[in-house]
């Protein structure tokens, strides 16, 4: 008898940074809800996007493709229509994947009228869904909400910064903690639920929370004392952060606390305590929110007696320096940008032995694409650079696991050229790429120096020891990591994603 396809839920959530869980043991974390779920799940605690901004970073999840090779590297920047997608693949086994919430993606604009508006639009929605709510920026779903709710939403071409916008920093948001985003959007997802068609249902609930500007319904906006709140890693001064590499002072110069929260001016390294402290503080207060209407979630899929036929899946597309080093948002080279959740609770038998389960060894964004699909009895395409975390969930350790991770950062300003001007770099030099190990991090840039970080002895990543003659050897590792890498994964490129006409083909199951 053949063995009922398992749900498939994917929770995304924005920005969210990997240590920002209580079963992490973050000093200020308040997340029962997602501890109670990790005591049930795999937790994977060393898991890490492969680029970023947003856009980007979805690019690699739903592709199983790093973004040299899937291209999608900024946001705006479009998505290969040839390039299958989780999405699409599962499809092939009967789901019907259905959005709430946003994917980021910029469509591939080939084929289509030169005003189309969906062309350079990062906000549109992945190949192979189904959308039930689109709750983007723009979030005009969510703005008629409030209008039903007697809110006037004066500004609604500002689409949600218009809505945060009305109270200054740290006051509670003008609508009620029922009404927001995360509460909305939840709403919808469990109002679909309860008439869901009774075959195996694929979800994808997209919470952009915590995601700027940082601020939150009462009592989310104060829920966490800022006296609790840990003050943020860095070097002593900005301008010893900045000394390591010319691009962390060039991104410092223009990180503007403005485009973070509503009411403050000025750079985020010129912050003082009180903000660091306060800002700290409601980003763990919006993820407190999303922790509470996850646990909504939970409730539904038990009380529809789904809980034990769905793969529940919780992740972020990348994570928030929050201070760290004394930047905001996800940017340059740290550890904070990239590191990110990962709990996968998987209900099959086979996977008894996984569940309460923390995993060390080193996981990426790209390997949720092989891993859906082999819960759904799919192989991934033969171009796919993720491996399926199968063994893991099922209790078990690949003796041929990778030991590194890698991750890049496209920083051109193809409108503006900031950042070309004061690098002196061309536009297609403003990239870097990352290679981390439990012993080194290097950083390779187009038209940098590198950067080094010995993590045995520098675990919060604050000297660069790449002039350093005694860390030579660790340098030379790090770069032939980097080649080996790369070299390996073009080879991939060749012989498994292009036919002899250069057109993209699907592997057969």
């Amino acid at each position: 008898m053949t063995r009922r396809r398992p749900n498939i839920l994917l929770i995304t959530v924005d920005q969210w940074r990997g240590d920002l869980l209580g079963a992490a043991g973050h000093p200020f974390a308040r997340t029962p809800h997602l501890d109670a779920f990790a005591a049930e799940a795999t937790r994977f605690a060393s898991h890490y996007c492969q680029a970023y901004p947003c856009g980007p970073a979805r690019a690699g999840l739903v592709t199983g493709l790093y973004a040299h090779k899937h291209r999608s590297i900024g946001n705006g920047v479009p998505l290969d229509a040839r390039h299958p997608t989780l999405f699409t693949e599962l499809r092939r086994a009967g789901y019907r994947p259905t959005l709430f919430g946003y994917t980021d993606t910029t469509l591939d604009p080939r084929g289509k009228p030169d005003l189309d508006p969906d062309n350079g639009d990062y906000e549109n929605v992945c190949p192979g869904m189904a959308v039930d709510t689109l709750l983007t920026e723009r979030a005009t779903p969510w703005l008629a909400h409030l209008k039903r709710k007697g809110h006037a939403v004066a500004t609604p071409d500002l689409g949600r910064a218009g809505i945060f916008a009305e109270r200054a920093f740290g006051a509670p948001a003008a609508f009620a903690k029922q009404d927001s985003e995360t509460a909305f959007l939840t709403d919808r997802f469990l109002d679909w639920l309860t008439v869901a068609s009774t075959t195996p249902f694929c979800a994808h609930l997209s919470f952009i929370a915590p995601h700027p500007p940082f601020a939150a319904a009462a009592p989310y906006h104060a829920a966490i004392d800022p006296a609790d709140v840990a003050m943020p890693v860095r070097g002593a001064r900005p301008e010893v952060e900045a000394a390591q590499n010319p691009l962390v002072g060039a991104l410092m110069d223009g990180m503007e606390m403005a485009a973070f929260a509503p009411g403050l001016r000025g750079c985020s390294r010129d912050a003082d305590e009180d903000t660091i402290r306060r800002v700290r503080a409601i980003y763990a207060g919006l993820a407190l929110e999303v922790d509470h209407h996850l646990g909504r979630v939970f409730q539904g899929l038990r009380d529809s007696g789904r809980w034990d036929e769905t793969i529940v899946v919780f992740t972020a597309d990348h994570g928030e320096q929050l201070f760290d080093h004394w930047m905001l948002g996800k940017a340059g080279y740290f550890d904070q940008s990239a590191h990110i959740p990962l709990l996968i609770r998987d209900p099959r038998p086979e996977a008894n032995l996984g569940r309460g389960r923390t995993v060390t060894a080193f996981t990426e964004s790209i390997d949720l694409m092989p891993t859906l699909l082999a819960c759904a009895g799919l192989h991934a395409p033969r171009n796919c650079d993720g491996a399926s975390l199968l063994p893991f969930l099922n209790g078990g350790t690949p003796t041929d696991w990778r030991d590194e991770v890698h991750w890049s950062f496209d920083f051109r300003d193809i409108r503006n050229k900031r950042m070309e001007r004061l690098l002196g770099l061309p536009s297609e030099w403003c990239n870097l790429q990352v290679v981390r190990t439990e012993r080194l991090k290097y950083v390779h840039f187009a038209g940098l120096p590198p950067v080094l970080f010995d993590l045995s002895d520098d675990p919060l990543e604050l000297r660069n020891r790449a002039a350093d003659s005694a860390a030579s050897r660790l340098l030379l590792e790090g770069l032939d990591r980097l080649q080996t890498w790369r070299q390996r994964h073009e080879e991939r490129t060749l012989t498994g994603f292009l036919s002899r006409d250069g057109i993209l083909h699907r592997d057969p199951d």
